[in-house]
């Protein structure tokens, strides 16, 4: 059953920092604030050939090759729901939205494995999720245009997993194939472009497979580099979930067909930057590279009393667009955007979409002095 609003603002109520920043909340959605008051009371493969390695790989798993987009919506007997539902003590961790170091050398090499995780995303919730590196959404990658990343997926579960990154340009037949348990994928790419690019496993059906967890973000750099800021990844998700059961909820491929979401996050957890917001300082310059994992809604992107004077419409930083209030990044796309903090307090980060921003897609951007 999805939540009705009076139940998602009572979830929202029983956290005391967000009561307390519930008069800056009305300011984003209207007459929220009213309301909670009211609720208060390994490493690759070196050298070779990229191609004859991938064609080494795929001689080995023809049976787990993925299937084209005519049998997305045939789903295995084995995959209608996500995980097992199996009850497990699990903690409540923040996901850490901060960009990481980029790569020496100008290679990566990203050695992953495919796994079945549950993960709390709020105190009331923990998802059976379908992962990359046991997390939800997958680690976010950074590197440079023209940097080699070479990736490697290991799948430890019985569903058959692949790994379809966006900054390749690359054979998907050969590197984006899926693979069966104990079986692994290696291949190499270097990006050509600047900007938010998503991941995401790409094996039928993919809706399930993207909308149980499996998506993320990789964020390139252009070799000149960008002006200095302060830089935050946000990777926006839709959650579909079914009833508790042995206190997990798995994820529901009907409830993604028909798209009315329980959750609309930023890196998988409903208003974690709410309780644990985003910080900078008066004078810095703010980054925000988002992408939109979906699996089906768009996010119109806004920070509440600010503008972006910045926003790159494709790759940065040849694309600018100045002046810009909220724009929407499809699912499947990424885009990056700027700000100069030159006021000080607590600006609410929002999908403007509201019925998605109540339901999760909310967060603070606190700039002090």
């Amino acid at each position: 059953m999805v939540p009705d609003e009076p139940q998602l603002l009572s979830q929202l109520a029983s956290r005391r920092s967000f009561i307390a920043k519930a008069g800056m909340l009305s300011l984003a959605i209207p007459g929220v604030g009213g309301a909670l008051v009211a609720c208060a009371d390994k490493p690759g493969p070196e050298g070779g050939d990229d191609s004859q390695r991938g064609q080494s790989r795929a001689a080995d798993n023809m049976h787990g090759q993925n299937a084209d987009s005519r049998l997305d919506t045939a789903l295995p007997r084995d995959a209608r729901s996500s995980g097992t539902g199996a009850a497990a003590a699990v903690a409540f961790h923040r996901y850490s939205p901060e960009l990481p170091p980029l790569p020496a050398g100008g290679r990566l090499r990203l050695n992953w494995r495919a796994r079945e995780t549950n993960i709390r995303i709020s105190e009331s919730t923990t998802v059976a999720a379908w992962t990359f590196e046991d997390e939800l959404p997958g680690p976010i990658v950074h590197c440079r245009v023209g940097d080699t990343v070479e990736f490697t997926l290991t799948n430890d579960v019985d569903v058959p997993h692949s790994m379809d990154f966006h900054a390749a340009q690359i054979d998907p037949k050969i590197a984006f194939r899926s693979v069966t348990k104990g079986q692994s994928v290696t291949y190499t790419f270097r990006p050509r472009f600047a900007g938010a690019f998503m991941y995401h496993c790409g094996s039928a059906p993919v809706l399930m497979h993207i909308g149980a967890g499996m998506h993320g973000a990789i964020i390139v750099q252009p070799r000149e580099g960008l002006p200095a800021a302060r830089e935050y990844v946000l990777v926006q998700q839709e959650f579909y979930l079914k009833d508790e059961a042995g206190g997990v909820r798995s994820f529901d491929f009907q409830k993604m067909l028909v798209g009315l979401p329980d959750f609309v996050t930023f890196n998988g957890r409903p208003n974690q930057y709410v309780d644990a917001p985003l910080r900078a300082k008066v004078g810095e310059r703010v980054r925000f590279w988002v992408v939109n994992a979906g699996p089906t809604h768009a996010c119109n992107f806004h920070v509440v009393g600010e503008q972006f004077d910045t926003m790159y419409l494709g790759a940065p930083p040849g694309t600018p667009i100045r002046g810009v209030q909220t724009f929407a990044v499809a699912p499947g796309g990424g885009m990056c955007f700027e700000l100069l903090c030159d006021v000080a307090g607590e600006f609410p980060i929002v999908n403007h979409g509201f019925g998605h921003g109540q339901k999760g897609g909310i967060g603070f951007l606190v700039v002090e002095p």
